[in-house]
């Protein structure tokens, strides 16, 4: 079985978090994800935004990894939002009832994409 590939990168600026994620989360790859959602939640921001325009495939597992890193995340008064989800990837949301759980953007809000100085 070909090892399929799970491309994470996040950027933070000022308490916001927008996390990219490109592949397939699965059985094989969400330990890689609940990894980078560990590594990211010491760094402490409050919101995170994640990108899912990259994800093909994303099965229970991974649905899990995100209502684990949502749940830590309210736990110090932040949120985990959805950006950008495929067709397969929003189904999946709409029939477990996860798109009322998650606030789910078409696109990753405008104001997390502009470099933020000072």
């Amino acid at each position: 079985m070909p090892a399929v590939e799970l491309k994470v990168s996040t950027r933070v600026t000022a308490g916001n978090a927008v996390m990219t994620i490109v592949g397939e989360i699965d059985l094989y790859t969400a330990p890689r994800l609940q990894a980078e959602f560990a590594r990211l939640l010491e760094d402490g921001p409050s919101r995170v935004v994640i990108d899912m325009s990259g994800v093909e495939f994303c099965d229970s597992t991974g649905m899990n990894v995100l209502l684990s890193a949502l749940k830590r995340l309210r736990e110090r008064g932040g949120g985990l939002e959805v950006a950008a989800p495929r067709p397969a990837v929003r189904k999946i949301l709409q029939v477990t009832g996860l798109d009322s759980v998650f606030v789910v953007h078409d696109q990753v809000p405008a104001e997390l994409l502009t470099e933020q100085s000072g």
